[in-house]
């Protein structure tokens, strides 16, 4: 970003005093006070447990070369001592905040992909933001900081000058999207799938609605691209774009088509791909047909904004997964599978189906945790999630959170009446595992983000390299 203060302040509609600071141009933006530099534009957000009124002191104090506030930050006393130091007032930070990067958005010289969907938006982010790159500098969101305060620093946090952009937009509740979607402003959006995840806030017209949202706010001559695998989101994606693209992991017949061809490694997965009239193979860093779904997203953005098949091809097989998604190691005798980040019906299911794959023959066992805000579809998920486990015929299933019944319940459904383990944290886990005797296979771990089952991998990986994972 690179507007001064002057220009901030009359993009924001803001009110208050530069303190003679009129052309400095901050060095950045942040709303984590711990976290500010010297020459930041700070603004001052109110959370559930914090207020970033009460740290304006401080972050000017460290250097911040301005704040943005709702109300005044300082007492009558502050502002007397204050008064060179530049303090703008708007309605509402957050706002503040996304207006500022949509109008940095609008200067901006790069083509802009927005992606949202239920399950993998941020792999295939990441995996998109790899691929790009070989044309020129590409700017992503960090992770998934892809809400209304992560997704406009995310944008602000670019130069403007980029190639590409690829940034993904997250939603748990109905006004989230037209929120996100009006600041990004993409000219690709892309929506990779729907399924339940998110209910409690978008149960009354659905996921698919409030998904397909994203595509309402696409840039003049911009272009929309869907999985044709989800009536549901056709039909709304139809509704929203006049400007639509297909993709599928299951119908030939669609333009931009893609199947999983088989193995090519540990934790890696060959693909056939076609996108119109091209058509070849790659290999991608992960394995099973859950992944044909990224593979054709991915690959048919990049053919839209222009890249050839032998760079897609390679962008894919030099690509690295984020972490706590499908992270494949090998420890020992075991392969332990990372996919904490977060998890709902539609991951959770693809990611047991992967993990039985993986395992080839070998035991497995599954580290689950709850599924949150699934409303009231939360018993029947976690039935269904329990006959997926059922399925792959495990060793054993260790439990976190709630819903073990219902999980309990599918499992027997499909006839398997192994060890399920319910454990409340990596302590009791370990000890549990290790009275088992299981001595070595594939190990998942996938739980939604409050479980915490990262903290479950990192026990175990670490007792097997200390060779106490079976004690």
């Amino acid at each position: 970003m690179r507007m001064n203060l002057e220009q901030i302040r009359d993009a924001l509609g803001a009110v208050g005093t530069l303190g003679g600071a009129d052309m400095t141009v901050p060095s950045g933006v942040q709303t984590d006070s711990r976290c500010v530099r010297d020459g930041e534009l700070f603004f001052c957000i109110s959370g559930e447990r914090f207020d970033g009124h009460t740290f304006a002191a401080e972050v000017l104090e460290k250097g911040a070369c301005a704040v943005v506030a709702e109300r005044p930050p300082f007492s009558m006393d502050e502002m007397q001592d204050r008064q060179d130091r530049p303090v703008l007032i708007v309605p509402d930070t957050v706002a503040a905040l996304g207006r500022l990067a949509l109008h940095h958005r609008m200067g901006a010289s790069a083509v802009v992909t927005g992606i949202t969907g239920t399950a993998g938006k941020t792999t295939v982010k990441e995996l998109l933001a790899h691929v790009l790159s070989v044309r020129g500098a590409t700017a992503r969101n960090h992770l998934n900081r892809n809400n209304q305060i992560g997704l406009p620093l995310s944008m602000l946090a670019a130069t403007g000058d980029e190639r590409f952009w690829v940034m993904e937009a997250g939603i748990s509740q109905a006004a989230d999207m037209d929120e996100l979607g009006s600041v990004l402003r993409p000219d690709l959006a892309v929506v990779l799938n729907v399924g339940q995840g998110h209910l409690s806030g978008l149960g009354d017209k659905g996921v698919a609605h409030y998904k397909a949202r994203l595509l309402k706010h696409i840039a003049r001559g911009g272009v929309g691209l869907v999985s044709a695998d989800y009536p549901d989101l056709l039909a709304e994606a139809r509704k929203n774009c006049g400007e639509l693209r297909l993709f599928s992991a299951v119908d030939p017949a669609v333009p931009y088509f893609c199947e999983y061809a088989g193995p090519a490694g540990e934790g890696r997965g060959l693909y056939r791909v076609r996108l119109e009239s091209r058509e070849f193979e790659t290999e991608a860093p992960f394995r099973g047909a859950y992944g044909a779904e990224n593979v054709i997203a991915v690959a048919a953005a990049a053919h839209i904004l222009g890249l050839t098949s032998a760079e897609i091809a390679e962008g894919l097989r030099t690509a690295e997964l984020p972490q706590q998604r499908f992270n494949c190691r090998r420890y020992g005798r075991w392969l332990v599978i990372d996919d904490t980040y977060n998890a709902n019906p539609l991951s959770a299911g693809r990611m047991v189906e992967s993990t039985a794959e993986n395992a080839c023959g070998e035991p497995v066992v599954f580290v689950m945790g709850e599924m949150l805000e699934l409303g009231e579809a939360a018993a029947q998920a976690h039935t269904e999630l329990g006959r997926a486990l059922g399925r792959a015929c495990p060793a054993a299933v260790f439990w976190k959170g709630g819903h073990g019944g219902h999980v309990q319940e599918g499992l027997h459904a499909e006839g398997w009446n192994g060890p399920f383990v319910p454990v409340a944290d990596a302590g009791a886990f370990l000890r549990a595992f290790g009275a088992l005797g299981i001595a070595s296979g594939t190990v998942l771990f996938k739980g939604s983000r409050s479980n915490r089952l990262e903290t479950f991998a990192e026990a175990f990986c670490s007792a097997v390299q200390n060779g106490q994972e079976g004690r």
